[in-house]
């Protein structure tokens, strides 16, 4: 299966391309230069394997949660790609996209991601590495406060994500023994958007050119606070 992945909601910008097992990827990280650098990313990647849009099997993107502009970039580029050239799209979370890259750098097998989420609250996800080595969450993500985090079962829970840089000290309390380490430089990256990605559509949960949404969490938290005034 050949997969075209981009990734935008954080500080970097990534573009990955997988063709099978074989994935090649641009990644750096330039803040407020997304919108810049995501299409040359994709043109390169494309003259690289020597493929066209055509050839292409499935679009992804990370559909969040993240930076309000970066995955409206992301959403809007693939968006274009899909209705132009009629390509199913799978929408990747985008916590999920960075528990995968500490599986893959790091070997882990459960992980607690919390990114950065402005306004002192963090994104927050619970994944485990099921059979096929892609990360599945265990339970709806959420953005919340640091110290209001959902409690979780078990132990060996690795902490990563940018959230850990800022509050790994309340996320480290609120978490204790259960937790094996931490890094706080993790963040998402193209490669492991096709990834899941390619597990998804497997699955049937590739979507058309309109249904291809962001999502942002807040949205939720707004709508929640609506209902209950």
């Amino acid at each position: 299966m050949k997969i075209l992945a981009l990734e935008s909601s954080t500080e970097a910008c990534s573009v990955a391309l997988m063709d099978d097992d074989a994935i090649i990827s641009r990644h750096e990280v330039a803040p407020r230069r997304h919108a810049e650098l995501i299409l040359p990313f994709m043109d390169e990647l494309l003259a690289e394997a020597e493929l066209s849009l055509s050839q292409i099997d499935a679009l992804a993107f990370g559909r969040g949660p993240g930076a309000f502009t970066g995955i409206r970039i992301a959403t809007g580029v693939i968006q274009g790609i899909a209705f132009a050239v009629d390509l199913p799209v799978v929408a990747v979370s985008t916590l999920a996209a960075v528990a995968q890259g500490s599986a893959r750098e790091q070997g882990i097998t459960k992980a607690i991601v919390a990114n950065d989420a402005r306004m002192d609250e963090v994104y927050w996800g619970a994944y485990t590495l099921d059979p096929a080595g892609r990360m599945q969450a265990l339970a709806e993500e959420c953005v919340v406060r640091p110290e209001e985090v959902p409690t979780l079962e078990g132990e060996g829970w690795y902490g990563t994500g940018s959230g850990w840089s800022i509050y790994g000290n309340v996320l480290t309390e609120r978490y204790g023994q259960q937790l094996n380490a931490t890094e706080s430089e993790r963040l998402p990256h193209a490669q492991d958007v096709a990834w899941l990605a390619r597990g998804l559509a497997e699955q049937g949960q590739a979507v058309t050119a309109e249904q291809a949404l962001p999502v942002y969490l807040r949205d939720k938290v707004a709508e929640k606070k609506k209902n209950q005034a």
